[in-house]
């Protein structure tokens, strides 16, 4: 059997055997280590040794190559070999094997008996895993897994999404951590230590001379769900999360409070709701029925994904944006006006492909008027942003947007810095007023323009 340093360059170019026909090569580095190549180009790894007690050679089958890496390989190869030198059986030692979780059966069982049970948000941890982690380390033995590949996993989603690729290292780093407490991993955290990308604090939020366009567009929403959902996400300053999740039994709308029994950082949390929200829930209430304050139709009973109406929020606001602009330039009839604005609220992606040209002749492009740099996680930062714009103080911003440390709140002390006079009631009524939907105290009536 030819014998060779198993070595990236030398697997790969391994010549396939003829029809029918098999190769097997020894590595010269780890005693027992085998790799068997089929005449289809699969590439076998295994680990033989001398059994006493049987009097005979035992073959076990460890993984392929590429999915299971040289060095996991030899790893394994080595467990196996120990194993067998301490008289250990070679079936026990393949129940082991075969009994070893992957890590898709490992995140399974984190889901069902943490993520879902402790965290609001155990579908994102969901939805992150199977798209960024499943994929590459999924089907892979706990044991075949070490630090260098989550390592590399970082940095392969890092030349994309590298604030992404920290989120997918914590949710590994907590799902390796987890399974240590429990009892279903006993090596060091392969997910834990390594270094993440700098990240940069978002100040990103609703500016003035925005307010009025993405009113509209949310006033044209057509599923009143979404609407109120990121109105209430707006005039709360609540996370996602805890509005999604939002129950009646929670409201007293008469008293204008929401009493949210559990939050991010793990306390209860009292919510101001400013009038113009209770007015909209109270008509919520009496067109719904059931525990939650926005119905779904999911598992969850409740609204669980906002994403696709936010982006079609987003899209009218752009569209408004250039036919404001093409307005004032070109000095657009007051009909003309009425026309597009209809038009950029119920069919926006023909405003801005069919604006273009115009747009072009004074040196403008559709990209200026997009918001598409806007998160819904920045209402809940523009709520913050008014109330230190008219005032308020760093502890009155906290205690609205239940932030447990001075430093989480301290960004909106960069956005602002005029003395501190007021409270949520009062930026809330400013930044109603700035976009034009009603004066300060008014009713906000959300309607769908009718066509």
């Amino acid at each position: 059997m030819p014998r060779l340093n198993f070595t990236k360059k030398a697997l790969d170019s391994l010549p396939v055997p003829a029809d029918g026909k098999r190769a097997n090569y020894t590595d010269t580095k780890v005693s027992g280590l085998e790799l068997r190549v089929t005449s289809k180009g699969t590439k076998t790894f295994s680990c033989q040794r001398w059994v006493k007690a049987s009097a005979r050679p035992e073959r076990i089958t460890l993984g392929r190559y590429p999915n299971m890496t040289i060095e996991q390989a030899r790893k394994q190869a080595l467990h196996i070999s120990g194993a067998i030198a301490d008289g250990e059986n070679p079936a026990e030692v393949r129940r082991q094997l075969k009994g070893e979780p992957t890590l898709n059966e490992l995140f399974s069982d984190y889901l069902r008996r943490h993520s879902q049970l402790v965290k609001r948000s155990w579908r994102e941890d969901e939805r992150v895993f199977h798209k960024y982690v499943s994929p590459t380390f999924g089907g892979r033995k706990l044991s075949a897994l070490n630090r260098r590949d989550f390592v590399a996993l970082h940095a392969t989603i890092s030349r994309t999404a590298p604030i992404q690729a920290n989120r997918v290292l914590a949710l590994c780093s907590s799902l390796f951590g987890w399974a240590e407490d429990v009892g279903l991993w006993d090596s060091s955290n392969p997910a834990a230590g390594i270094k993440k990308n700098r990240e940069k604090k978002r100040d990103r939020f609703l500016q003035p001379s925005e307010l009025p366009r993405f009113f509209q567009a949310l006033a044209a929403e057509p599923s009143d769900t979404v609407r109120d959902f990121f109105l209430a996400c707006l005039l709360t300053g609540a996370r996602r999360s805890n509005v999604l999740a939002m129950r009646w039994e929670e409201l007293e709308l008469t008293e204008g409070v929401w009493r949210i029994p559990d939050t991010k950082n793990g306390e209860p949390q009292l919510v101001t709701l400013p009038t113009q929200l209770v007015t909209v829930l109270n008509e919520r209430r009496a067109h719904t029925t059931g525990a939650w304050v926005f119905p779904g139709t999911g598992k969850t009973g409740h609204f669980t994904e906002p994403r696709k109406g936010w982006e079609r929020i987003l899209t009218r606001a752009q569209a408004l944006g250039i036919v404001k602009a093409l307005a004032e330039v070109d000095s657009w009839s007051e009909q003309r006006i009425q026309d597009m604005t209809e038009k950029a609220l119920f069919q926006p992606t023909d405003v801005i492909q069919g604006c273009a040209v115009a747009l072009g002749k004074h040196d403008m492009t559709p990209e200026q008027f997009s918001l598409s740099d806007l998160r819904i996680h920045d209402l809940r930062r523009t709520l913050g942003s008014w109330q230190a714009k008219h005032g308020a103080s760093l502890a009155i911003i906290g205690k609205s947007l239940n932030h447990k440390s001075v430093q989480a709140t301290a960004i909106y002390a960069r956005l602002d810095i005029d003395p501190v006079r007021d409270s949520v009631t009062r930026a809330v009524d400013n930044l109603l007023a700035a976009g034009g939907v009603t004066a300060p105290g008014d009713v906000v009536p959300f309607k769908k323009k009718s066509s």
